[in-house]
């Protein structure tokens, strides 16, 4: 077939073929030549060969021709095909005999020559060669390259073809009947030239080639001249495809695959793939294959059968051809018919997802588990998108076996973390911490500004730091000093591959993609301030925000104008629940109003509309602690949660409460789940409380509330005011013009099964007008009837009308009403919030709540259409309600069984029951029983002095209730309800509130801040805290720890008896207490935070050695006291005396970091001590001068020496050599013998201010003080040492100068030698008359024998001629040559190297006579090994000159052995002078004689 390529990737090429087809090309399926280079590659490590990636070898939109080998799949119309364009597989066909001049083949480049390219055409025993000339490009082409190429030359019976890729040429060439193309060679891509021979509905059926034929189907006819088409018309057509087994021929019209086009398409694939496209018209309907489909914009479209209905559906055609217009989705784009394909298939159509450049890195989505690997799960989100889940984010930790998690079709929700449209790869995670974050996303470098915070996850931990990946291909690295506040050694002991972490940017670079992280620096709470660093969050704040996206679940908005993001949930909308999902509907992206800060958690910060719940913040009378909780307390919440025991409520402050089933109303329920709604405002009372959990009781029945009816018309205005709202937005809906009391004509409609009765009318053509069974009695309503309706309720959120027909409500005249009538309403309409109700005859309709209290749901079930109640007029037409009139009614015996509690504020007269020291207990006029606190009994107390004393048992006094507490009681046994209490009243008999304005002041805040005076009494000391427990206030408990309330040592040994119970104590407030029940740190000292220059007591914490010992402070605080601070004269052990958990005194010197510095020193606690201090303290460097005498601690050994600590500020630093007089190495022998804190004495050598370094001397001769290292070590003295090592380095040095002097020698012979070797001439020193008269001897013995001894190995050593010596010398000299002569040749072999001797012409007249006859023998013995080295005649010399050669080796005897050195050594002569060496010689040479 011929195709197109679509898309290339690494390993396959993506072609599109006929009718949509797509087909996949694999890299080993190009040629032979391409995939022997692969596996070269792949067998051997190293790369043998460049491999061409499969891209320069294939080029989107590029024909080529294929043969199919395999048909992958076929699923819904759509087939898949494994294909190749190897030379071997396409042209089989052909042999070496079909191959003509003029043939267009297709083949792949086997080889790059110097001049052109073998190309492989698939035929065997032919080569085909392509000169550069004649490619298309005249560029170089890569082995593997596809190319469609002309057959220029054939010889050898087409065992030799030359190419051409001539475009010119490739356009005209067609294929012709004298090529011999028959049905088996035919190939596809070839051009032809035909006749039509027949018209079809769906093509036409053309001959070529004089007797084939072939078809040319609706998609390939040329859309100008398709219906002008005629049997007989001659055509140019392009072959498609081949089949063999029905030699079927496709063929093509269309003008982009003929020429003058090439062989490249312009448009390979298209960008409007996923598009839906509305209002597209049916233009063709072909049966067997599909219908051509016309979108509006004019371009065409091809819908295969198989999707031109849903997979379960039967094809109907004729219901398609009825339909005007289709939706389709465009799913694909085929190169070959430069056509879209689509789908009408409503599943696919409205699919979120359908590609994958669809979905955006960050998205959450849905998928089905299809299977689980040991690397992964794959998750399926659509019919045509799978994604992958690693391992490592299966979940925040590593499943250990996630097959009982992860089975097949199981749904997940994920995130995506990557997306390769490409390669159609989406990599997504199941980690919550990633699914549910709210942090801002870094989707790319840009998102990460400086200071923002983001979740990530760990893929790789070094020694250097953390690698943290976030979405896409943005990652960071976390250097090791941002893992953690504190020193982390080893990141692996902490972090772990896939772990999820929070990561804040330090720096980024988005230009190189550097991006630097850091966990340390996010600050608790400082991921919710991440973005709100500029909003100074306050619960019940007011702000103004603006909405920038809707959630299912409310609406992320904006705080302006900070811009700090913020989240509403949908139920915070509105108290009314009712109006939260309309509320939700009409608010628009961009729209702004006023809400209420509610909290800010881990998730971001909430917001609240709730006009109840923001009246409660700005009361202030909220608690915002477990301990402001009161028994009786009224709250407002909003349910959290529906449990089948009971409801959670959720308060303000982050308080939950549990109210059981049995205190949700009034009435007995038994179902919890349809009495409230989540998110629904409630108001409820505090019951019990649970101090040791923490926990607490409410009750949400109506008789137990004192909120009661207070505030239900308010609910009703509101409530009315916030639907007026959602229709002023929604002013462009045709339902915004309608409202309560207008009149509609209606046309009568179907009847529904709950006898509703549909209308239409003419003014609502979209929303749909019902009326009820109720309001069409005694109405006629057949189908058809023209009626006039009034309308009850317009629900926007449903697009519903609600009428009524009676004829007392559509034709009733109004009647004037009067303020404070009452009347009987009748209920004509009814939702879970208000009912429309008829004020009896007076033709008024108006609207009322449905409960007068916010708890009371269970009335609105009451409210029954048909019903009556009476109502009173309490204004005519209120301008709240638009104009309607405002009623009220009451509920019948409303208060019958509502319990007569004591109401707070209360004024009564009460009867002293019993008196304790912290509480009084009283007798109510009711005789239940109430408690008195200690501090509500006097204003102003003494201090020291006991309130409770006052009263006496059986007095009577005046008291106010100030709220109620709770007690337990022995009701119930101890096992059924061990935390069971009830409630009992709390009174005051303060002159301020018992007076006649305590009535109206307000609950007291408690408005507390550090450094404020309180008065509190004494409760108890709890020995195991070390602390004192006090009592400010009823609902206020303090807390005084030991240091903060004794100013003594002596005072610690018994605490318990410095206060007694009830006392009346002054004390300053430290700081506000976070725990729960709330509570007050408390100083009893006098003041409430430490300063320079004060004396406190102090714990001792931990002692450290080499720094000194930590100690607790007061008021939470810690200190450190160096070594050099615990006293005023140095000991040897300053830290013996003081052990863990010890009280000293000690005195603040200042802040440092997060500790205080303190000291011990008696001139620092005691005023008066200021004399005779043996080591007084050193404050700064400047305390220091040159040659003092200090004394200090050693804190550490280094290399480099020891260091002194001196004082706290200061630490001196002695080096090695002033350590000690014996020779030490390094600080081991130091460390080993000398402890840390031993106190030494040393002499200041230097000090140096600026840098603030301290040079000391420890050397006896300077301090006068024993060596620090004790004799029994026998160390060497460093004196003796030093010498010892000079000497060593001396020697070393001479001997270091005698190598040098021998390279240098060595340097010179070999600049001496030329080609490696070089034949120094030797000059003879004068000898004696015998030795000359000798010499000629010896040549006529042996005249060549001399020579041919020194040459070895085709190698000449050189001869070395001795310096003249003294006559006896000369004479053993000459016998020795007598009797070896080649003696002197061995002595100057050196290295296994022979140099080669030559020749002396003879001095004097009888050497010069023997000369010319020995040349001919002696130039013979010199070739050695084919060298033949040429003997230098030297010329007669006058008598001057020989008589000259004497002197100059007197002058220089050492010059000619210098010369004489070969490879660097010297070849030496020994010497051997003894006397019996001196006798064998001349015993040779007499035996020489005698020879």
């Amino acid at each position: 077939m011929l195709g197109c390529v679509k898309q290339v990737t690494d390993f396959e090429a993506v072609v599109g073929f006929p009718s949509g087809l797509v087909g996949y090309l694999q890299i080993c399926n190009i040629c032979d030549a391409y995939s022997s280079i692969l596996m070269d590659n792949l067998e051997s490590e190293d790369q043998l060969k460049e491999v061409v990636p499969l891209a320069q070898l294939l080029t989107p939109g590029t024909l080529i021709r294929c043969v199919v080998l395999s048909l992958d799949s076929v699923k819904e119309g759509l087939i898949s095909l494994k294909v190749s364009v190897n030379p071997k597989d396409v042209n089989k066909v052909l042999n070496s005999g079909s191959l003509k001049p003029g043939m267009t083949l297709s083949g792949c480049v086997e080889s790059v020559e110097d001049h052109g390219f073998l190309v492989d055409i698939g035929i065997s025993g032919t080569k085909a060669f392509l000169p550069k000339q004649s490619t298309s490009s005249k560029k170089d082409m890569n082995v593997g390259q596809y190319v469609t190429i002309l057959l220029e030359e054939v010889k050898n019976d087409g065992r030799v073809v030359r190419l051409s890729q001539d475009p010119q040429a490739l356009r005209k060439a067609f294929a012709v009947a004298q090529q011999g193309w028959t049905l088996d060679t035919l190939l596809p891509g070839l051009l032809i030239q035909g006749k039509i021979k027949r018209v079809t509905p769906h093509g036409l059926i053309v001959t070529y080639l004089s007797s084939f034929t072939g078809v040319v189907d609706f998609l390939h006819l040329d859309e100008d001249k398709a219906s002008t088409y005629s049997a007989g018309d001659e055509v140019v057509a392009r072959v498609l495809y081949v089949d063999p087994s029905t030699r079927h021929v496709g063929l093509s019209l269309r003008g982009h695959l003929l020429p003058p086009s090439g062989a490249v398409l312009d448009i390979a694939s298209s960008e409007r793939i996923s598009e839906v496209v509305e209002g597209c018209k049916m233009t063709a309907l072909h049966h067997q294959s599909g219908a051509l489909m016309k979108m509006p914009d004019g371009t065409a479209a091809f819908v295969h059968k198989n999707l031109l209905k849903e997979a379960s559906e039967e094809f109907n055609p004729n219901r398609l051809l009825t339909q005007p217009e289709h939706t389709l989705r465009i799913i694909d784009y085929s190169p070959v018919e430069q056509m879209h394909i689509g789908t009408l298939r409503r599943s696919t159509v409205e699919v979120e997802f359908f590609r994958y450049q669809d979905i955006k890195v960050g998205q959450i989505l849905e998928g089905t588990v299809t299977y689980l690997q040991k690397y992964g799960a794959y998750v399926r989100i659509t019919d045509h998108i799978r994604g992958f889940i690693p391992n490592i984010h299966l979940a925040d930790v590593v499943l250990k076996n996630p097959e009982k998690l992860f089975t097949s079709g199981r749904q997940v929700k994920c995130r995506v973390l990557s997306v390769d449209a490409q390669q159609k790869k989406l990599c997504l995670t199941r980690k919550k911490a990633l699914v549910e974050s709210t942090l801002p996303l870094f989707l790319s470098y840009a998102d990460a500004k400086v200071g923002r915070i983001s979740h990530g996850y760990i893929v790789s931990v070094k020694d250097f730091g953390c690698i943290v990946r976030f979405y896409g291909d943005v990652k960071g690295l976390v250097p090791m000093q941002e893992l953690s506040k504190d020193f982390v050694t080893n990141p692996e002991e902490l972090f772990f591959v896939g772990q999820v972490v929070q990561a804040k940017v330090l720096t980024c670079t988005e230009e190189k993609n550097l991006l630097r992280l850091s966990f340390r620096a996010i600050n608790e709470g400082d991921i919710n301030e991440v973005q709100t660093a500029d909003f100074q969050f306050e619960v019940g704040k007011t702000v103004e925000v603006k909405v920038y996206r809707k959630v299912l679940d409310g609406l992320e908005v904006s705080i302006v104008p900070e811009e700090v993001p913020a989240f509403i949930p949908t139920v915070h909308l509105s108290d009314h629940v009712t109006n939260c999902l309309p509320m939700w509907t009409v608010l628009e992206e961009g729209d702004t109003f006023s809400v209420t800060c509610l909290s800010k958690t881990k998730k971001g910060i909430i917001l609240t509309r709730k006009p109840l719940l923001k009246a409660s913040l700005e009361d202030g009378s909220m608690p915002k602690i477990f301990s402001e909780l009161q028994v009786g307390l009224n709250m407002v919440g909003w349910v959290k949660s529906i449990m089948d025991y009971g409801l959670f409520i959720h308060f303000p402050y982050g308080l939950f409460g549990l109210a059981p089933k049995s205190v949700m109303c009034d009435e007995f329920i038994t179902d919890t789940s349809n009495i409230f709604n989540i998110g629904q405002t409630v108001v409820a009372k505090v019951t019990n409380l649970d101090h040791e959990n923490h926990r607490f009781l409410v009750s949400l029945k109506v008789s137990e509330l004192s909120l009661l009816e207070e505030g239900s018309q308010a609910r009703l205005v509101q409530g009315l005011k916030e639907r007026k709202a959602i229709f002023d937005i929604r002013s462009d809906s045709e339902l915004s013009g309608f409202s309560l009391g207008d009149k509609l004509k209606v046309t009568v409609g179907e009847s529904k099964e709950d006898g509703t009765v549909t209308l239409t009318s003419d003014k609502l053509s979209e929303a749909s007008v019902l009326v009820s069974k109720y309001h069409t009695e005694g109405v006629n309503v057949s189908p058809g009837c023209k009626l006039t309706a009034l309308v009850l309720h317009v629900d926007l959120f449903k697009s519903e009308v609600h009428v009524t027909l009676l004829p007392e409500l559509t034709g009733a005249t109004k009647k004037k009403l009067e303020k404070g009538s009452k009347l009987s309403a009748t209920i004509q309409f009814t939702d879970k919030d208000f009912a429309v109700v008829s004020l009896g005859d007076t033709g008024h309709l108006t609207i009322i709540s449905t409960h007068l209290h916010i708890n009371d749901v269970l009335n609105s079930k009451k409210f029954i259409v048909g019903s009556s109640l009476d109502v009173t007029v309490e204004e005519p037409s209120c301008e709240a309600l638009g104009g309607l009139p405002l009623a009220e009614y009451q509920k019948e015996n409303e208060r019958k069984g509502r319990s007569t509690s004591t109401g707070v504020r209360e004024l009564m007269t009460v009867k002293v029951k019993k008196v304790k020291p912290m509480e009084v207990t009283v007798t109510l006029p009711s005789g239940t029983t109430g408690s008195v606190h200690v501090s509500q009994i006097s204003e102003s107390p003494a201090v020291g002095s006991f309130p409770t004393s006052t009263l006496k048992i059986g007095s009577e006094v005046k008291a106010r209730v100030i709220g109620a507490r709770s007690v337990h009681t022995r009701k119930f046994l101890p096992f059924s309800h061990p935390d069971f209490s009830v409630s009992i009243p709390v009174l005051s008999l303060l002159p301020s509130i018992t007076g006649s304005k305590g009535r109206n002041v307000k609950i007291e805040k408690l408005n507390f801040k550090p450094g404020d005076d309180v008065i509190c009494f004494a409760s108890k000391f709890d020995k195991e805290l070390q602390c004192l427990d006090v009592h400010v206030k009823p609902n206020v408990m303090g807390t005084v720890d030991l240091l903060s309330m004794i100013k003594k040592p002596s005072h610690a040994q018994h605490p318990h008896t410095l206060f007694k119970v009830g006392q009346t104590i002054s004390a300053k407030v430290v700081r506000l207490g976070t725990s729960k029940p709330f509570r007050l740190s408390l100083s009893l000292i006098g003041t409430y935070k430490l300063e320079p220059g004060m004396i406190t007591m102090a714990k001792i914490w931990k002692i450290v050695p080499h720094m000194g010992m930590f100690l607790q402070l007061p008021f939470g605080n810690r200190g450190l006291v160096s070594v050099t601070d615990l006293s005023d004269e140095f000991t040897a052990n300053p830290l013996e005396p003081y052990k863990l958990g010890q009280l000293v005194r000690c005195y603040i010197i200042e802040m440092k970091g997060v500790y205080f510095n303190a000291s011990l020193r008696p001139s620092r606690l005691y005023r008066d001590h200021n004399k005779n201090i043996t080591d007084p303290e050193i404050q700064s460097i400047l305390d220091v001068k040159s040659g003092q005498i200090v004394r200090g601690y050693v804190t550490s050994f280094v290399n480099v020496g020891i260091f002194v600590r001196l004082s706290r500020a200061v630490t001196g630093r002695v080096v090695l050599r002033k350590a000690t007089k014996y020779f030490v190495e390094n600080e081991k022998p130091l460390s080993e013998n000398i402890p840390v804190n031993f106190l030494v004495t040393a002499k200041v050598l230097s000090v140096n201010t600026k840098d603030e370094h301290v040079k000391l001397s420890l050397l006896t001769k300077d301090t006068g003080e024993p060596d620090i290292l004790p004799e029994s070590l026998e160390l060497p003295l460093r004196q003796i040492r030093e010498r010892e090592l000079k000497k060593e380095q001396a020697q070393k040095g001479d001997e270091k100068a005698t190598k040098r002097k021998q390279v240098n020698s060595d340097s010179q012979q070999q600049d001496d030698e030329t080609d490696g070797q070089t034949i120094k001439k030797k000059k003879v020193t004068q000898e004696k008359q015998e030795h000359d008269e000798e010499a000629p001897d010896m040549k006529q013995v042996n005249p060549g024998s001399q020579q041919q001894d020194d040459e070895t190995d085709g190698q000449t050593i050189k001869k070395k001629k001795v310096p003249q010596k003294k006559q006896e010398h000369d004479e053993e000299a000459t016998n020795m040559k007598q009797v070896n002569p080649g003696s002197q040749q061995q002595d100057n072999e050196t290295n296994g190297q022979t140099i080669k001797k030559k020749k002396v012409p003879q001095k004097k007249q009888e050497h010069d006579e023997e000369a010319p006859k020995n040349s001919d023998s002696q130039q013979q013995d010199d070739e050695t090994d084919g060298q033949t080295i040429k003997k230098k005649k030297v010329k007669q010399k006058k008598q001057e000159h020989d008589e000259e050669a004497p002197d100059m080796k007197q002058v220089n005897p050492g010059s000619q052995q210098q010369e004489n050195e070969t490879d660097g050594q010297t070849i030496k002569k020994k010497k051997n002078t003894e006397k019996k060496e001196t006798l064998k010689r001349k015993l040779k040479r007499r035996i020489m004689t005698v020879v």
